[in-house]
């Protein structure tokens, strides 16, 4: 698909192509090349006060952060950088942001040549810290945890999204006898996931699962590919299965199946991570990267972007999806900010999984805000 098709394109102001084509600020900033965190902020155009929401606000009806369409403006890089970011699929809804943002070009606007390619977490994440890929996209997994732990430079740097209040995407269940929808007897059963112990998912699944009967400890896992976790789910290969959008779609009201609970409203668990390059060597680059997604997601994803037929059929192509599915499912809340003490709930779900190594990491060595805001333009 040509990314220069107007359809479904940005509202761009004529203020805003103006500003971002005047010069670029990388050409004579002398804090250009500072590490994040210590770099000069400055305001942005189309970016004011509702273009960040205070860390510490856990509300699940907190209005995310939003800038205009089309803004943050583009900052071109004084000479071009060739990006490569790792992400588990190229198929699930919630890397739709990333997907529109290189078709689009949002990333060639930046100066970025930006490549996709798909690796599991375990994979990418030696090569993340080794600089030979330069983002991941995914979450701050056990694996990561413990990584960083092990000396990795790795930060979370950027959310993704949270469900919407209709979303079912979550933990399913196959009842079996005497189980009730209400009251299902998790305790020893088999649960087919992507990732295995040490997943995001530990943490909303353990409040799931303390309504059940069961604790992370007392439940086996299965880990199987993204296409194959429905099918064992379905075909009895395992009990029970986490099922994110539009998948869940497929049992959804159908007998046998009840829903137990799915992620928090308004706590992303997952997004951007970032390794030292990005973090230290190159930060222009790393906030670069960001600004294209920000701006794809108030651009594209702001609100029900489901609404509009005509992107719904655009995204279930380039997403290989089946339209009618993804029609049929409530959007998801795109949201790139990260929540106060996500990491430290999550690294709880880690230890009581029996996944977590040494002591838990404060939230100073696993998160950094900076860079989305910098893109932003919100002085902390």
């Amino acid at each position: 698909m040509s990314r220069r098709n107007p359809a479904y394109g940005a509202v761009l102001t004529a203020a805003l192509l103006a500003s971002a084509a005047c010069s670029s600020p990388y050409e004579s900033d002398s804090s250009s090349k500072a590490a994040a965190g210590d770099r000069t902020v400055r305001p942005v155009e189309g970016c004011g006060a509702k273009a960040w929401t205070d860390p510490k606000d856990l509300s699940p009806n907190r209005t995310p952060a939003r800038c205009l369409p089309g803004a943050p403006p583009p900052q071109p890089l004084s000479e071009r950088r060739e990006l490569t970011i790792a992400t588990g699929t190229l198929s699930a809804e919630y890397v739709a942001p990333l997907q529109v943002a290189l078709d689009k070009g949002e990333f060639e606007k930046e100066g970025l040549d930006v490549t996709l390619k798909v690796l599991p977490t375990p994979d990418a994440l030696p090569l993340l810290a080794k600089g030979d890929v330069d983002a991941l996209w995914a979450a701050p997994e056990a694996a990561v945890m413990n990584g960083v732990k092990g000396g990795f430079d790795i930060k979370w740097v950027a959310g993704n999204f949270s469900p919407a209040a209709k979303s079912r995407s979550g933990l399913w269940v196959r009842l079996k006898d005497g189980d009730r929808a209400d009251r299902v007897t998790m305790a020893g059963r088999k649960l087919g996931t992507m990732i295995g112990k040490g997943s995001v998912i530990a943490y909303p699944m353990e409040k799931a699962l303390q309504r059940h009967g069961g604790g992370l400890a007392d439940i086996q896992y299965q880990q199987l590919g993204s296409a194959d976790v429905l099918t064992a789910l379905q075909n009895g290969g395992v009990d029970s299965a986490w099922l994110l959008d539009p998948v869940w779609r497929k049992v959804d009201g159908e007998r046998g199946y009840a829903f137990l609970g799915g992620q928090p409203r308004g706590e992303p668990l997952g997004g951007m991570l970032y390794g030292r390059a990005l973090l230290q060597d190159d930060v222009d680059a790393g906030v670069a990267l960001l600004r294209a997604y920000i701006r794809t997601v108030n651009t594209y994803f702001a609100s029900d972007y489901k609404r509009d037929a005509r992107f719904v059929t655009y995204l279930a192509k380039l997403l290989k999806a089946e339209e009618s599915i993804l029609r049929s499912t409530p959007p998801l809340v795109m949201d790139w900010e990260i929540r106060s003490g996500t990491t430290s709930r999550l690294q709880a779900a880690y230890e009581a999984q029996g996944v977590a190594e040494g002591s838990p990491l404060p939230e100073s060595r696993t998160v950094s805000r900076s860079l989305y805001e910098e893109a932003v333009g919100h002085t902390p």
